[in-house]
């Protein structure tokens, strides 16, 4: 196929403008220290409970691997490097980071302002745990800083928004919510996991704290889990490790070795991702079964001129609905080929998913249908495939799902 991106010079002009190609030798060699007592240039899968002590009260640095460990510490500073911050703070999984963020820094009585649109293990850890601990939450349109600044109450200690959001790629203007949040003292997190701080600089914003699932674009194989939070306020960074050491949700070992691998091509693959998103966007946006494109890289995409301003260049995720319905939705996923349906973004295989039955299952259905998580909704993690192979996939599984429309046994009221 020979459908090309029409994007593809203003593409390469944003990438200019962030500089993107800046942070290839930060993501090569941040962290990176031949081990001195082999010369291996990679650091090593210090794969230890515990760390041979000199005296008593005196050592290298780690004491024990739920606290710390080497081949963490070394990922930990390789992702500062990205988000140019001290050390990040590096958890078992996205959601062990999520958790012990607001285990550390929030108690009961506080509230917290959230993203309406936001990943559903959020949604669940605030519905089924955090709720139960006496911390509020408030789910508002964060695209409207109105609406962030009426839902502020006097319990209020932070702001969580998560942009683009998943799946419906919504976006908030960081910097209008940090307008907000400084002059009230409120902390103003941002999941920055669809696009990384290469291509979106929440801490430059104006945001505290920046937190990642190094599942997806991070580590980028499929892989491993992962999370991390980081921070220019070593006070924060100092409470969420002590938190993290309380509570023993520490990334492993070999798992923060394999994520710190894969730092070294995100910007090569974070171009790739972008550029091919943008030319299956185009594509899926003139096909006349599909009734709907979600893309901040599209001339329609509703913010298109706040993601042309705050980002690099507008990563690997976007969501589609087709003319038919639900039932053709289910059809195309259940029809593809090249792509994979699975629950994971960010990796280098294109993956598909069905969000009301896979990630936000347990997201309430009256609180799907208001924020636009609809039943025929289909979430596409473009991968580093050639483009025009992907789309050839997605091509036939609409045939598929077009015929299947068409030969569909009517219901007993209809005969």
């Amino acid at each position: 196929m020979s459908f090309q991106s029409k994007n593809s010079d203003s593409n390469s002009t944003r990438s200019k403008r962030f500089d993107l190609d800046s942070h290839l030798t930060g993501a090569v060699r941040g962290g990176l220290r031949a081990d001195p007592a082999t010369g291996a240039l990679l650091t090593p899968i210090y794969q230890s409970t515990t760390y041979q002590q000199e005296a008593v009260g005196v050592h290298k640095g780690h004491t024990y691997s739920r606290a710390s460990n080497p081949t963490v510490s070394a990922l930990e500073e390789a992702l500062g490097v990205l988000e140019d911050t001290p050390p990040a703070v590096c958890y078992a999984t996205g959601m062990a980071a999520i958790s012990g963020l607001f285990l550390a820094l929030l108690k009961s009585g506080d509230h917290v302002v959230l993203s309406d649109v936001v990943y559903g293990g959020t949604v669940r850890l605030f519905d089924q745990v955090l709720g139960h601990l006496g911390i509020e939450s408030s789910f508002v349109d964060t695209a409207n800083p109105a609406a962030v600044k009426a839902a502020i109450r006097r319990s209020t200690r932070m702001v969580f928004i998560e942009t683009p959001a998943n799946p419906t790629l919504k976006l908030t203007d960081v910097e209008a919510i940090a307008a907000i949040t400084r002059p009230a003292g409120l902390l103003l997190v941002v999941d920055n996991t669809f696009l990384t701080p290469l291509l979106l600089r929440p801490l430059d914003l104006g945001a505290d704290i920046s937190m990642l699932s190094t599942t997806k674009y991070i580590e980028g194989h499929n892989a491993t889990v992962g999370g991390s939070v980081a921070s220019r306020d070593e006070k924060i960074l100092d409470r969420l490790r002590l938190i993290r050491k309380t509570l023993g949700s520490i990334q492993s070992p070999h798992e923060a070795w394999l994520t710190a691998r894969g730092i070294k091509t995100l910007p090569l693959r974070l171009q790739q991702h972008s550029r091919g998103a943008q030319v299956v966007a185009e594509w899926l946006e003139q096909h006349p079964d599909i009734s709907r494109v979600y893309y901040p890289g599209l001339a329609s995409f509703p913010q298109h001129e706040l993601a042309e301003r705050q980002h690099a260049l507008h990563g690997g995720m976007l969501s589609f609905e087709l003319k038919q319905g639900a039932d053709a939705g289910i059809a195309l996923m259940n029809a593809v080929r090249l792509c994979v349906l699975a629950e994971n973004l960010g990796a280098a295989e294109t993956l598909i998913t069905h969000p009301v039955s896979m990630t936000h299952s347990d997201v309430p259905r009256e609180m799907r249908e208001r924020i636009g998580i609809t039943e025929g909704l289909v979430r596409l993690s473009v991968g580093l495939e050639d483009p025009r192979d992907i789309i050839a996939d997605l091509s036939q599984a609409l045939d598929v799902a077009r015929r299947s429309e068409r030969v569909a046994v009517p219901s007993p009221q209809e005969v």
